[in-house]
């Protein structure tokens, strides 16, 4: 019976750690994951470049990159030898030739969790009849608006004391999000966030910057104490209360360059940097401020249909067990096809912790269409 107790316990123990803990590390982590093949291929270096759907999650202001009318992209992942899921769906319009909106919703679950709260019946004995399941599900709702504006700077010629006048675009983003969080009959959560981003161009450099929960997103986390409270009194466990559970924000640069662009070939090549500022991280550059995670990503095109992708990140540090440390990083690589406006991107990635966690596989796919599309669409049902 108290074997049961303590899988029960295991299983929800972080939410109930994330209820004493207002400010805890990896906070609303699922957010983190990604989303879009293509990203993922490339290590997430997405945020100087991003110009499709998938925008809203990665710098809101990309959406202004979009030349369609309409786009609507999926995505479905599982992780962890498919014991959790991993769903995307996103849509944007544009408003007018400066301004774009989009919404998108994710969402990273765990279902069938068994439920062995009952397996002992009231005479001590074990019945399986009477094990159920609930899930463990977060969801994230993402309103984006992205605004181009253009900012015009002088420069003078040393040479010939000519005047110019310079314009440079700039496109600003922002995500309202709301976040549910759900573990059966047993917790749930509401949040709201804000996040922010800009991207630019300065020559052939394109540059972004992302500040995600830049507002500090709030959870705000209520339990039903009748589902578990006789099992965490018997086993000594603290009960936890309804509180705040609050995600630091954080900031995410970017930098990307087609350095190659000739006879039907481009090559993409562009650099991230993740910034956390709620502790130090197993990261690559880290103090007890800031937590700085690289990564870098590549992207070879053929007459920009044909797509072979790459990225390097997640560089950690591993202890062996004779007390030696050794750098470690983490792979991508992907493949994409264009055919008019439907592309299918494939990547085989590993959101996991190096070594015996098995690679996975995502596929996503990506429609564009605009006016005359529907028109059309609608004169062919009728």
């Amino acid at each position: 019976m108290h074997k049961h107790i303590l899988i029960f316990i295991f299983i929800l123990s972080p939410l109930f750690l994330f209820a004493q803990n207002t400010t805890p590390k990896y906070s609303n982590e699922f957010l983190s994951i990604g989303v879009g093949a293509r990203a993922l291929s490339m290590a997430n270096t997405q945020v100087a470049i991003t110009d499709d759907v998938t925008a809203a999650y990665w710098n809101p202001a990309g959406l202004l990159n979009i030349e369609d009318k309409y786009q609507v992209s999926v995505m479905h992942a599982a992780y962890f030898g498919g014991i959790a899921n991993y769903d995307y769906v996103g849509f944007s319009t544009a408003i007018n030739e400066k301004n774009r909106m989009g919404i998108s919703l994710i969402r990273f679950g765990i279902d069938d969790i068994p439920d062995t709260r009952f397996l002992i019946d009231d005479n001590g004995g074990i019945n399986y009849d009477r094990i159920g399941s609930f899930s463990e599900a977060s969801y994230a709702f993402l309103f984006s608006y992205a605004r181009e504006l253009e900012i015009s700077y002088k420069s003078k010629s040393k040479e010939t004391q000519t005047k110019f006048t310079h314009n440079l675009p700039l496109r600003l983003g922002a995500n309202f999000k709301i976040i549910r969080r759900v573990a059966g009959e047993f917790a749930n959560a509401w949040g709201f966030g804000l996040d922010i981003g800009v991207q630019t161009e300065i020559r052939k450099w394109k540059l972004g910057i992302m500040g995600r929960d830049i507002t500090t997103t709030f959870n705000a986390w209520s339990f039903n104490e009748e589902t578990f409270s006789e099992i965490f009194a018997a086993t000594g466990n603290q009960i936890p209360v309804s509180s705040t559970e609050l995600t630091l924000p954080r900031i995410l640069l970017g930098v990307g360059r087609t350095v190659y662009d000739k006879n039907n070939f481009s090559v993409l090549v562009n650099f991230g940097l993740e910034n956390t500022f709620d502790g130090k991280r197993n990261t690559l550059i880290k103090t007890n401020l800031v937590s700085i995670s690289p990564s870098m990503g590549t992207e070879f095109a053929y007459k920009n249909k044909v797509f072979v992708r790459g990225g390097i990140g997640n560089f950690q540090q591993i202890t062996d067990f004779d007390g030696s440390t050794a750098t470690v990083l983490q792979p991508n690589f992907g493949l994409g096809v264009k055919i008019k406006g439907l592309v299918l991107d494939y990547a085989l990635t590993n959101i996991g912790e190096q070594g015996d966690i098995p690679f996975s596989h995502v596929f996503s796919l990506r429609i564009a269409f605009d006016d005359k599309d529907l028109r059309f669409m609608k004169a062919k049902k009728e």
